[in-house]
């Protein structure tokens, strides 16, 4: 049995596939506050809403997972003090709200996605002073 028929056959598969990867990570770039809230205020009428709107939940949750684990491993200040009663839901509507109402602010829709997700979160769950 010959192989390299069977490889240049999956390599004609693999192309397209991987050239579609390479667009859809482009689209759905997280770099600044603002290509996050783009991903998190998908609509319904979006072809990628439901894409989208994993993507947020996972970054959110990431941020939010680090924040945990470096704040308490390093008895750092912690930075966002959500009650543990608290959901992913509620944390990405007090992400959108907050940059709905900031979208003005291009200094804090400029900056990496996750200081928005911390400025958002610890906005709407501050820890005490």
């Amino acid at each position: 049995m010959h192989i390299a028929p069977w490889l240049g056959l999956a390599a004609l598969i693999a192309v397209p596939s991987l050239a579609h990867a390479a667009v859809d990570q482009t689209a759905l770039s997280l770099k600044t506050t603002q290509d996050l809230y783009q991903v998190c205020s998908a609509g319904p009428s979006d072809a990628r809403a439901q894409e989208e709107l994993d993507l947020c939940e996972g970054f959110l949750a990431g941020a939010v997972s680090y924040h945990d684990a470096i704040s308490d491993r390093r008895h750092l200040k912690r930075l966002i003090c959500y009650p543990s009663t608290a959901t992913r839901d509620q944390g990405i509507q007090a992400f959108v709200t907050w940059a709905s109402t900031n979208q003005g602010n291009q200094k804090f829709m400029g900056d990496p996605a996750v200081y928005g997700v911390v400025r958002a979160l610890a906005a709407k769950w501050p820890c005490g002073k």
